[in-house]
Parts: C-alpha cells; structure tokens; sequence
C-alpha cells in the first residue's frame, strides 16, 4: 500500500498549541516500524501546482497563504499561525492528496498521512484547514478525466462544511458526513446526506447508523473513486470529539468503511482529518487503524 508522506508535513506552531503537528512524522514512524507501510512505497510530494490550488481557491486568499497576507480575524478563524512552513506544508499535504488519488487508482487503496481538511473554502481556511486537499484533488482528476463520479465519507466528528459546500451543486460527487450534531461547525451546509449524531452516542448506535448509511449510499451511487476521511475525533477521550466512540469501535468503524468499499470494487483513498487525543502517541496509535485495518483487510 503506497502512501504520500513529507517531512514538509510538519510546519511550526507556538508550544501548547492545540493542533498536534507531530502526529504526521509519528505516523510515518509508527506505519514504518510497524511494517504496516512498507519504507520503499512512502512517495514524497511535491508542493502542489498554483494551477490545481486555483481550481478550488480564489486567487485573493491563495496570495494571502502563500505570501502571509492574512488579517488577524481571518488567521483566528483558520486556527493555525501563518508561517512560510504551514503554507509549504499545506501545499505539499494538498499534492499528497492528489497523489494518493492516483496511487489508488493504479493499486485500488492508497493514503496520504495528512489531509481531510474538510473545513477550508474557496476563500478562506477555518477550524485548522488552510487549503481543501479533497476538492482539489476531485477537481484535478476530473479535469483530467481520469475519474467521473466520486463518493466521500467523512467521519470526522466535525461536520465537513468546506466540502459539502463546494460540491452542493454537483450531482457528480456524493458527499456523506456522519458527525457530531452538536459541534463545530455549527452552520453546516447540506452535504448530498448528513447524519448528526447526539453526544455520548456511543459503539453500537455508531456501528449500527453507519451501517445502515453505507448500504443506502452504495445502493444509490456508484462511484469511480472513494476518499475516506477517517478522523479518529469521535473517540471518547478526544478532546473535541463527545461521542464515545471506543478504540474497539474505531477498529470496527475502518473494518466496516474499508470492506463496503472493497466489496464494491471501487478505488479508495484514505485520508486521516482530525484527530486531538490526550497525548501524540494515542494520536498517532489511533490514526495508525486505519492503515492496519487496510493492510489486513485488502
């Protein structure tokens, strides 16, 4: 299973800051040391082109990263400080996207050890996404016509905003986000189906709505591409997250995501989005899932 990694991933923040940077190194550690990821199919990308960011990104707000034009409401609003390191890291992490997309086509599943930022929109980054590496991988393949119709779950606890705006009016991508009904955001745009769960839902209604969700989806819509946004916030002891998810559900909830798709016969992208456990190793262990249950499952 061929990955995109960068140690370009990692971009400077003030110390306690809430976004856990180190998490992407870590899981480039872990996956290696583990022998879940082979060393030989991490491949380094590029920063991404002006070209691709500009098909999602108005020229205004791409100036505004690239050259550190923010205003101090709009960095507030990103959540993250800008710094020459966070828009190269962006760049690379959007390229990763596009490059695991392709990876995926090629092998049938791939990842990028970053990226779902869900929440950034054409002209401004919120909730610490700064450029939408999906949309702009979307918007690259099919400009190229390398796929057509593409299915994206998102199970981040944090509705993806960015994304099911973006695409609201195209009847070619299918965005499905399962997510805390409560939290952030709290404006959510419709995605094509939402699910807003309570707090404390806990494993079995979790595992259960899912389900059933990923049955209907796949019923109605039959995709050349899927990108999974696998964030692990859902877990009980995130510091975001409230619905109670165990680290067995998690375990269950990749088994679930990964085998509908197999079963279906259809390239997948995995895509790790949020994730603030209590410490960096439980992140990185958490995020790891995914690719573990990959590596068994396909």
């Amino acid at each position: 299973m061929r990955v995109s990694y960068s140690p370009g991933y990692y971009a400077s923040i003030p110390d306690g800051h809430i976004f856990p940077m180190g998490k992407f190194d870590g899981l480039h550690r872990y996956l290696t040391d583990e022998g879940i990821v082979n060393p030989s199919d991490v491949i380094c990308p590029r920063e991404a082109e002006l070209s691709s960011l500009l098909l999602v990104h108005t020229p205004h707000y791409l100036d505004c990263i690239l050259n550190g034009n923010l205003g101090r409401k709009e960095e507030r609003r990103m959540g993250l400080p800008w710094s020459p390191s966070l828009a190269r890291r962006s760049r690379l992490a959007v390229q990763g996207t596009i490059n695991a997309a392709l990876m995926a086509l090629e092998d049938g599943i791939s990842g990028n050890l970053a990226g779902g930022t869900h929440h950034a929109f054409p002209d401004y980054g919120e909730g610490f996404c700064v450029f939408n590496d999906v949309c702009v991988a979307v918007r690259t393949l099919k400009q190229a016509h390398w796929i057509k119709k593409v299915l994206i779950i998102d199970l981040d606890v944090h509705h993806g905003n960015g994304t099911a705006n973006y695409f609201r009016n195209d009847p070619d991508v299918f965005t499905f986000s399962m997510h805390g009904e409560k939290n952030f955001p709290f404006v959510k745009p419709p995605s094509s189906y939402d699910i807003g769960l309570p707090d404390k839902t806990g494993d079995q209604v979790y595992l259960r709505t899912l389900e059933e969700a990923l049955g209907m989806v796949f019923g109605s819509f039959s995709p050349d591409l899927v990108i999974y946004l696998g964030g692990i916030d859902p877990l009980e002891s995130d510091h975001f997250g409230r619905l109670s998810l165990s680290l067995n559900g998690l375990r269950k909830r990749e088994e679930m995501v990964i085998h509908a798709v197999k079963e279906n016969d259809i390239p997948l992208v995995l895509l790790l989005s949020g994730g603030y456990a209590p410490t960096l190793k439980e992140t990185v262990t958490a995020h790891a899932m995914m690719f573990r249950v990959a590596r068994e499952l396909v």
